[in-house]
């Protein structure tokens, strides 16, 4: 079983920048693909990013592109969201998610993870 832990998030202005933190627990989670996603209040939950099992790899939804930035350390057990130039519609809850596939695909539908963390709350200010 993983435990994922998100960190990072708060109140920023406009044009700002936050890095997000997703620290795993109780496995390695260096084979496993990550993602990013968001929530908004009364939206479905939609996908931000994700990296592949080695980092080598990244995808992104076209309205962060550009701007925000995952990255891992295996080392560490960890995976980042950088985040900058943020808008006031990046206000979220952001999730991260790891797929238990082995050195497997990304993917963007969260229906595909199986491991998810609590949330962080990212409020951007105009």
């Amino acid at each position: 079983q993983v435990q994922l832990v998100e960190s990072g998030g708060g109140l920023v202005q406009a044009g700002g920048s936050l890095r997000l933190s997703c620290a795993a627990s109780g496995r390695t989670i260096s084979s496993f693909p990550m993602g990013w996603f968001r929530q908004a209040p009364g939206k479905e939950r939609e996908f931000v990013g994700s990296i592949s099992w080695s980092g080598a790899s990244t995808d992104y939804t076209d309205s962060v592109k550009g701007r925000f930035t995952i990255s891992r350390d295996n080392a560490k057990n960890t995976v980042f969201l950088q985040m900058n130039s943020l808008k006031p519609e990046d206000t979220a809850v952001y999730y991260c998610a790891a797929r238990r596939t082995n050195f497997g695909p990304t993917s963007s539908i969260p229906g595909t993870y199986d491991y998810w963390g609590q949330g962080t709350q990212v409020t951007v200010s105009s």
